[in-house]
Formats: C-alpha cells, sequence, structure tokens
C-alpha cells in the first residue's frame, strides 16, 4: 500500500519545514509513504524549504489558485505517482500528525472509502473562535439533514482518500474543496467515517481561504446550495414545489368555501390570485425537479464514463 501525504501551502515558508519533519514515515499496513507539497502560487520560499525539509513530490501553481485548484492538481499528481491513499493534512501544523495513522485505519479495515477529521463531535478544537464552530457545526447539521447522513464535521481540512476515492470524485470548482468534496462522495454512496482530532488554532493566524469569518460562510452557501442541488435535485425542487402545490390547494378550497355561499368572486379575489400564483410557482418547481434529474442521470453516465478513463490511465 502506498500513501501519499499531500500539504496544500501557500506562503507558508515559516511553517512548512516544521510541519514536514513533524510527520512520521511508517505506518501500520502501509509498505511507501511520500510526502507531496502543492505550492498555490506562493511568492515566497515555500516551495524551495519544502524541498530541503524533505518532501519528495513538489508540484507548484505559476499563479494562486485556490485551495478548490489545489486539491485537483493534488489529487491528479497523486494517482500519477500511485497512490493507493492520499491524506490531506494543513501546511500551518494545525492538525497533530501523528494523528494520521487513526485515519488510514478505517480505510486499511475496509471500512470507509473516505475519512474526515472530527473537530467539534468528540474531537477537540482549541482555539476556535466560537462564532467559526458554531457555524460549522450548524451547516454540517443542516446540509446531513438534507442528505440524510450524519455528518460531524463539513469543513475540516484533515482527511484521508482510498484511490476509489480519487477516482470517483469530480474536480471541485469552489473556493476550497471541503464541503464539495463531501457532498459529492456522498452522492456516490461511497462510505465516509468521521474520526475525532486534536486541533490547535493560532491567535495570530491569518487565514489563506478568506478574509473573514462571513465572507467564507457566504462563499460556502453558495457552494453547498451547488452541490446539494447536484445531488439530490428532484429534493432540492421538488419538495418545495409540492409543498407549494399543496398549499395553492389549500387557499383554493378556503376561496370556493367562501365564494359559494353568495357567488361573489370580488371580495376574496386575494385568495384566488394567491392560489394561481402558488399553483404556478409550484408547477415550475416540479418540472425543474424532472429536468434537473434527467441532467442528474445524464451526468451520471458521463462520470462513470471519465471514471472509467482515469481508471485505465492511472492502471497504465
Amino acid at each position: 500500500m502506498k500513501l501519499i501525504i499531500n500539504i496544500p501551502a501557500y506562503n507558508e515558508e515559516k511553517a512548512i519545514s516544521k510541519t514536514i519533519s513533524n510527520i512520521p514515515r511508517s505506518y501500520k499496513g502501509i509498505s511507501d509513504v511520500m510526502i507531496q507539497v502543492v505550492n498555490d502560487g506562493s511568492s515566497d520560499n515555500t516551495a524551495q524549504k519544502a524541498q530541503n525539509a524533505g518532501a519528495d513530490i513538489v508540484v507548484s501553481h505559476k499563479t494562486n489558485r485556490r485551495l478548490g485548484a489545489t486539491f485537483n492538481t493534488a489529487v491528479e499528481s497523486a494517482l500519477d505517482n500511485g497512490a493507493d491513499i492520499m491524506i490531506n493534512i494543513d501546511a500551518d501544523g494545525q492538525f497533530d500528525s501523528t494523528e494520521i495513522q487513526k485515519m488510514l485505519d478505517p480505510i486499511l479495515d475496509g471500512k470507509a472509502n473516505m475519512v474526515i477529521g472530527d473537530r467539534f463531535n468528540e474531537g477537540s478544537a482549541d482555539g476556535i473562535p466560537p462564532i467559526q464552530r458554531k457555524l460549522n457545526r450548524l451547516g454540517a447539521h443542516l446540509v446531513g439533514w438534507f442528505l440524510k447522513v450524519k455528518i460531524y464535521d463539513l469543513t475540516c481540512g484533515f482527511r484521508a482518500h482510498d484511490r476509489e476515492t480519487l477516482l470517483r470524485l469530480n474536480a471541485v470548482s469552489g473556493f476550497t474543496y471541503t464541503q464539495e468534496t463531501i457532498i459529492d462522495a456522498i452522492g456516490k454512496n461511497l462510505k465516509l467515517v468521521w474520526i475525532p482530532v486534536t486541533v490547535q488554532y493560532f491567535e495570530d493566524r491569518q487565514s489563506r481561504i478568506v478574509s473573514s469569518v462571513w465572507g467564507f460562510v457566504s462563499k460556502s452557501i453558495r457552494l453547498i446550495i451547488k452541490a446539494v442541488r447536484d445531488v439530490r435535485p428532484m429534493k432540492f425542487f421538488g419538495v418545495p414545489g409540492i409543498i407549494l402545490l399543496v398549499i395553492s390547494f389549500i387557499v383554493f378550497i378556503i376561496f370556493l368555501f367562501l365564494y359559494f355561499p353568495d357567488f361573489q368572486i370580488t371580495p376574496y379575489r386575494n385568495y384566488l390570485m394567491s392560489a394561481i400564483a402558488l399553483f404556478l410557482i409550484g408547477m415550475q418547481l416540479a418540472i425543474f425537479a424532472l429536468i434537473a434529474d434527467m441532467i442528474r442521470s445524464s451526468r451520471k453516465t458521463s462520470e462513470e464514463i471519465i471514471y472509467r478513463l482515469k481508471k485505465e490511465k492511472y492502471t497504465n
């Protein structure tokens, strides 16, 4: 079994050497370990520091393409280098690299395709701002409720992927990969497991993803809505459509109940207009659901073809 430990890095020359040196090079059930750094267009000496610290693979973007594109590059490079498992861990040293083994075990035991760090349920996230903790838990709860899957942590960057997951996942398009890949994996019926991890947040740490919590939240909401829409289109459009249709019939029945005693429309026309408007919107959403489901079926066929091509490519 070949393990590639991937470290996405952007202007991390101060921390990257220590992070790499702290990563164990031996794991139970793993015969070959390589450390890979994806340098996302850093303006400092991140790439050189990573090489000097012992990184086996250093891939550099010419410009800063953000974390989503960095993850795509990491997956492609890991597959190119024959990875059976890819672990993703941050470059700043906030995650405890001695916990890598317990992230590997569910995959090695055949219990998971993807293992995600859990900072909030049984894990520890010392120093995280309270508002960030609450928003993360709320996002995980809402997405899990919609997809009917228990999600403990939606945004943790410490995670492990087996080869099947690396081949199956779509290329991500957002500013980050964390939420999108979990939703995508759930949509593909891959086995996900959350493992408690320990994270130490530094007070003076400047986020490399967004400049503010609310900026992260707004971008995450758009990304999550898009991903959920693609994974469960019938539910995304169909449930609101059915609800509006039911309400429209109820309002129409109320209108009829008021209309029949004296056969006058004018006093109750607001009920009639509301019922018509709700019915039209509900029908539109129902039609959107059917169209989106057809697109999803076509997309699944395309994804299966891409999967088989990738599997053949990286096997050869």
